[in-house]
């Protein structure tokens, strides 16, 4: 379905989500209109989903990165997705996962007081394990 040109707009996209078309356009060999097209029949597919920012969460008052292995103490997992629902703003992933546990939570908190709240209300419903990034490695 996707041909070299739009996996080079779409490379670029993900460099650069704010790139003009006109000069996306330049750097993939197409006139801006011609990369415009291509980009609306891509969201039209669904191949890009939507567009986002990447923030900085310890800027943005969040210096706690962490990830948390859930491990759900009955079949129902509604109480547990709801209670994430209430929990949202510190909610950055939530995966369904198979191998250690059910799901894994990605989040982020402002301190270790709000953190320490979270996972007081969250054993209410799962057991968990807990581990907290140091440093975000800029190798891929």
């Amino acid at each position: 379905m996707l041909d070299q040109t739009d996996i080079r707009i779409l490379e670029e996209l993900i460099n650069n989500g704010r790139i003009t078309m006109k000069e996306l356009g330049k750097k993939v060999h197409l006139t801006g209109q011609a990369a415009a097209s291509r980009v609306i029949k891509l969201e039209e597919y669904g191949v890009i989903e939507g567009y986002t920012i990447k923030l900085n969460q310890v800027k943005a008052g969040y210096a706690i990165h962490a990830f948390i292995n859930i491990y759900t103490k009955s079949m129902d997992h509604n109480p547990f997705l709801t209670f994430l629902e209430k929990q949202r703003q510190f909610i950055m992933n939530n995966y369904k996962i198979s191998g250690d546990g059910c799901y894994l939570l990605e989040c982020r908190f402002p301190s270790n007081n709000e953190l320490d709240v979270f996972l007081t209300q969250l054993n209410q419903y799962v057991n968990y394990k807990l581990t907290i990034v140091i440093k975000k490695s800029n190798e891929a």
